[in-house]
């Protein structure tokens, strides 16, 4: 399941460095690997520590698998399906879990009853289409293989500068985590305001949003995203200068 495309190892530092240059991202870039049952995993897991179940026996390692994109800023890891599973609908847009059976989740029973989504919804997420055994976080800088994709949380001017260079990227609302599997499954850059559910969870702050880069295009990505950056900047040059007629505000 993870992607077989490489890049050679020196330029993921440099990739790296250059995604961070164009987007100035609140923390390092993560990259995110889906591993299928037999395949090598480039990573240990860390003995889980699953606080006790609610009633319904639904635990995991965090409260949602959105929180493991905090720790994979700082370091590099694998995760099973258990390390997932007290979030279904994130167990769900991750392969962990079949429609049919997150379903069944006390957590998306929560969901549907309040209204905060509908069955529509969530019948319509984009989900990885097969099952992992591990999924890999890290800092992109620490990678070795290509990543599937690439997440990075930004703020409204990295988002603005996502759009003028992909003017048809989409950009997603709850639940926040659909668009890991939007860049897996469909090839597809693509942003998220984020959900009240993974900012509780994760303590994202109200500035944050987040964007996904499937690692296949990460190249072509930052040359993009470069020639943009320096188009803005000569169109704010322009404007900051035509703006000194008018004094100061």
């Amino acid at each position: 399941m993870a992607s077989s495309d490489n890049v050679p190892t020196a330029d993921w530092q440099a990739l790296n460095d250059r995604l961070v240059a164009a987007l100035k991202p609140f923390a390092a870039p993560v990259a995110i690997s889906f591993h299928a049952p037999g395949a090598p995993v480039p990573a240990a897991r860390v003995e889980p520590r699953y606080p006790a179940p609610n009633e319904h026996g639904r635990t995991g390692q965090v409260p949602a698998g959105c929180v493991f994109w905090m720790h994979g800023a700082e370091r590099t890891f694998a995760t099973a399906a258990g390390d997932h599973a007290n979030c279904s609908v994130g167990s769900y847009t991750h392969g962990f879990l079949t429609l049919e059976e997150a379903a069944t989740k006390d957590d998306v029973g929560a969901v549907l009853e309040a209204g905060w989504v509908d069955q529509a919804a969530v019948m319509s997420l984009p989900h990885v289409a097969e099952k992992p055994d591990a999924v890999v976080y890290g800092p992109l800088a620490e990678r070795r293989t290509a990543p599937d994709v690439v997440l990075l949380r930004i703020n409204g001017l990295g988002l603005m500068t996502l759009k003028d260079a992909f003017p048809d990227m989409p950009i997603e609302g709850k639940p926040q985590c659909h668009i890991v599997a939007m860049a897996r499954e469909r090839n597809l850059v693509a942003a998220s305001v984020g959900c009240a559910l993974s900012r509780s969870r994760t303590g994202m702050r109200s500035e944050e949003m987040t964007c996904v880069i499937p690692g296949r295009r990460l190249a072509e990505v930052v040359e993009t995203l470069e020639a943009t950056v320096g188009l803005d900047r000569a169109m704010a040059s322009y404007a900051s200068a035509d703006a000194k007629r008018f004094g100061a505000a």
